[in-house]
């Protein structure tokens, strides 16, 4: 069973697991034979709840047998990033600060997964405080496309695990890319949704402003049925938008009559050779599927993606201010410059970043009024190496361009999808974005399924696993 089912779709699980056809409790037990016989390389897992899972797998199964189905996740086992309070399994954040912490109820997506039936497998590792380095003390995901290469910033342990075929899909956040970067890394879809559409409660802050809580899967009708689980208001979180329709059986899975907007200077000035035929790939099967590509000129990223550090790292001071600097030698050196960073930053300063990033965002606004959607690349650098990433570890200039596609769009609040795009000559993914309308998740998951109906890129799986 394992070896035929663990790369199969969320939601093709789910139409076995509703007709019979496969039992959610040896699914539940395949998987976790799985991340017991691979995990130990791959490091995507900082607590596997064998137990608990079974538990909800056994219930799935007596419900489903009596004739009693929750929604498309019931008895499918997805993860959830370790940033996500469980009270039944601890919560680290990727921290050495939280080892050992039990929130008293858990956050409200993962109520949520549990409400709709899913089985909880475990918790998935992360960067430290979600910021973008593992803490030194902690074993950071490897790549399954390959271990010298980057897995992404601090969902790295969700997408391991999805593209491993160790879950069916998992939770992540994302703050400056921490979704759309191991989407692409991973060979996975991922959704940053609109800042507000998911609820932030119980999900250990970064920076509240900029923090989004989104699904990751193997396509986007995947990712899709998992956000309409999680989404919609929720009185614990103030910040939460009103609920909404995301019209999941009307969805038309066709670029016809979407406006598609192309900034060809700004997709091409410094992206590798590799990424670009891979948008041009994208724009062919646009216009093949009846939509429009549009010119556009995209409002300048430079400012705010220069100013990312600073403004998360003053919201991130913030959120850390009972432990740091009080417990300062516990943090890992990438999270401590981040907030030593924000702790130093003036009022005045900040201000003009906020002023800096409320023009831009009245800027996006203004140009998703002219198109449905812009396309862009995840990153400028295909399938990066950690000796890589490393150089760009002293020049503020080369950090600025790796999140100037993602890190805009965490200030602007617009929702974003990545999702495969090609290969390089090397094997190794390359990811695409669509970036939309406040509230459009459902239009950029159309145009992620318009791509997945007549590529095959998501299909592909790392070798060997």
């Amino acid at each position: 069973m394992e070896n035929e089912l663990h790369y199969l779709d969320m939601f093709d699980m789910s139409l076995l697991i509703r007709s019979g056809r496969v039992s959610p409790v040896d699914i539940t037990q395949a998987l976790l034979a799985r991340i017991e016989k691979l995990d130990g390389a791959l490091n995507s897992y900082a607590c596997v709840a064998a137990e608990s899972a079974l538990a909800q797998a056994r219930q799935a199964e007596a419900e489903l047998m009596r004739g009693k189905c929750r929604s498309p996740l019931h008895g499918v086992p997805i993860a959830v990033k370790d940033l996500f309070w469980t009270k039944d399994m601890p919560t680290t954040a990727g921290t050495t600060i939280h080892r050992g912490f039990m929130a008293q109820e858990d956050a409200t997506v993962v109520a949520r997964l549990k409400e709709a039936g899913a089985v909880i497998l475990g918790k998935l590792r992360m960067t430290e405080g979600a910021f973008a380095i593992h803490h030194p003390d902690l074993p950071a995901p490897n790549n399954p496309w390959g271990a010298a290469h980057w897995a992404g910033a601090s969902s790295s342990g969700s997408g391991v695990a999805t593209a491993a075929g160790l879950c069916f899909a998992a939770l992540g956040t994302d703050t400056g890319g921490s979704i759309r970067f191991p989407a692409a890394a991973n060979n996975l879809t991922g959704l940053k949704p609109t800042w507000g559409r998911v609820s932030r409660f119980g999900a250990f802050e970064l920076a509240a402003s900029l923090d989004h809580v989104g699904p990751m899967a193997r396509n986007a009708k995947d990712v899709l049925f998992l956000l309409s689980t999680i989404a919609g208001h929720d009185p614990k979180d103030s910040t939460s938008l009103p609920s909404a329709c995301l019209e999941i059986p009307g969805i038309d899975e066709s670029f016809k009559g979407l406006r598609v907007g192309v900034d060809e200077v700004w997709l091409s000035d410094g992206v590798d050779p590799a990424i670009q035929r891979g948008l041009q790939q994208i724009m062919d099967l646009i216009r093949q599927g009846g939509g429009k590509l549009v010119r556009v000129e995209m409002p300048d990223t430079r400012a705010v993606s220069s100013n990312w550090e600073r403004h998360c790292g003053v919201q991130t001071a913030l959120a850390h201010e009972a432990s740091y600097p009080s417990r300062a030698a516990e943090y890992g050196p990438a999270l401590s410059r981040l907030i030593d960073g924000g702790r130093e930053l003036s009022g005045v300063d900040y201000q003009r970043i906020l002023l800096a990033a409320q023009w831009f965002t009245g800027e996006v606004d203004a140009l998703l009024n002219e198109v449905d959607l812009v396309l862009a690349p995840v990153q400028p650098h295909a399938a990066p190496t950690y000796e890589q990433l490393a150089g760009l570890a002293s020049d503020p200039e080369a950090n600025r361009r790796l999140i100037q596609f993602t890190s805009p769009f965490n200030v602007s609040g617009h929702p974003c999808l990545s999702l495969p795009c090609g290969f390089t000559e090397q094997g190794l993914p390359l990811g695409a974005q669509f970036i939309g309308k406040k509230g459009s998740e459902g239009t950029l998951c159309r145009a992620g399924m318009a791509v997945q109906r007549v590529s095959d890129w998501h299909k592909q799986h790392p070798p060997g696993l």
